[in-house]
């Protein structure tokens, strides 16, 4: 046999930008991002905006029509914003995405043209797998709109849609152009929403910063009542050690088997779709993290008092470390979330692999688990769950 071989190095520069009112006239940011140069040609950009956010903003489709018919710009809307749903639902199927194709296509949009998607991570999620199936990669650009999609899922290189009752089982890896993190964009959310970015941030500071994991228990006070700067300092702190890990791990494409950014996630994801997504991803990710610390000191990996530090500041920061999708039996007699596991198997390419906590900065990967212990750590957390909440009852009464 004969073989021809050669290296090839693709090299990748992604910019978070931090910004306020990023659709004021005089702010260049985005301007900035899409390299507003007087001697480039004029380029076309389609916006995508979360039907949400157009509701609680009925003024904000304007101000990005007006934001781009400036005469300083050489980027030029192809068409009003196009206004789809997000959450979840709009990953649940692929007609989102076939509209943005449409829209792409319509507007005669080329590889050189800017897709622009202002909204929550659901979609951005099927935005920038539209962008990035459309001419095999146009430029996207992300400009998320929760604390959750600001934190960690916005800073990504990951796109994709469900599919077949599984979590991003359709997508892509595409580096985005350009990340835009506005913080008034966040000022509409519900507390539930607001709040949930949280939970990546104490996922994060659990596996790779003690220092961050003591900076939010410091701060517990100031964001569970939405103190502006301590939300400030949490997402740009979280961004930044996501963004640390994907440029610096080796595997940004994750071609390996280990996925640390996933920790608590294997059954988070199961437990959304067990839901049928009413259990929101913040909220699946604080019982997932639960879990896995519980199922950490059972296992002898995490010191009691540690464990106990992070399931004591999750409450304090207003999650829920139980729900009873978690007991929900399959016609094979067995737990239904563990079958997150044979699932989070596949999607790493046939190995498990599962980050769990050794201590508060670092967690360890392992490559099998316990299934009784994991079960004594679901009911663990429902004796939990079951005495904060006789607790708060009796508080109130």
């Amino acid at each position: 046999m004969s073989v021809i071989q050669r290296s090839i190095q693709v090299g990748w520069q992604l910019r978070v930008f931090f910004t306020e009112d990023v659709f004021a006239p005089a702010n260049l940011v985005l301007k900035t991002a899409l390299g507003n140069d007087a001697g480039q040609a004029s380029r076309k950009a389609l916006v995508v905006l979360d039907e949400s956010l157009a509701h609680a903003r009925p003024d904000l489709a304007r101000q990005i029509e007006d934001y781009f018919s400036a005469p300083d710009g050489n980027v030029k809307l192809a068409g009003p914003p196009l206004v789809i749903e997000g959450g979840e639902r709009a990953k649940n199927s692929p007609l989102q995405v076939a509209e943005i194709h449409s829209q792409i296509d319509r507007h005669h949009l080329d590889r050189h043209s800017y897709l622009i998607a202002v909204g929550g991570g659901a979609l951005l999620d099927a935005a920038g797998f539209a962008a990035a199936t459309a001419h095999r990669g146009i430029r996207h650009v992300r400009i998320p709109t929760t604390t959750l999609s600001q934190a960690d899922s916005g800073i990504g290189v990951k796109n994709g849609i469900n599919a077949f009752g599984k979590k991003n089982f359709i997508g892509t890896f595409a580096p985005p152009h350009a990340v835009i993190n506005d913080f008034n964009l966040l000022a509409t959310l519900e507390p539930r929403d607001r709040r949930a970015g949280y939970v990546e941030a104490v996922k994060v500071a659990c596996i790779r910063d003690h220092a961050f994991f003591g900076e939010i228990e410091r701060d517990a006070a100031k964001l569970t009542a939405f103190e502006p700067a301590a939300m400030k300092r949490l997402i740009q702190r979280c961004a930044e050690l996501h963004l640390d890990h994907i440029a610096t791990s080796g595997d940004p494409f994750e071609l390996g088997s280990a996925r640390p950014l996933d920790f608590g996630h294997w059954s988070a994801h199961k437990l959304e779709q067990l839901s049928n997504f009413q259990i929101r991803h913040g909220e699946a990710v604080a019982i997932g993290i639960a879990l896995d610390v519980v199922y950490s000191r059972q296992a002898g990996l995490l010191d009691a008092p540690s464990a106990e530090r992070v399931l004591a500041l999750l409450e304090r920061l207003g999650f829920d470390l139980f729900a009873n999708e978690l007991l929900n039996v399959g016609s094979d007699g067995q737990l239904q979330v563990l079958g997150g596991l044979n699932e989070f198997r596949e999607h790493l390419g046939g190995d498990l692999t599962i980050t769990l906590l050794r201590e508060i900065g670092r967690g360890v990967e392992v490559h099998e688990v316990n299934l009784p212990k994991v079960v004594a750590a679901i009911h663990e957390l429902r004796g939990r769950h079951g005495a904060r909440t006789q607790k708060i009852i009796h508080a109130r009464a």
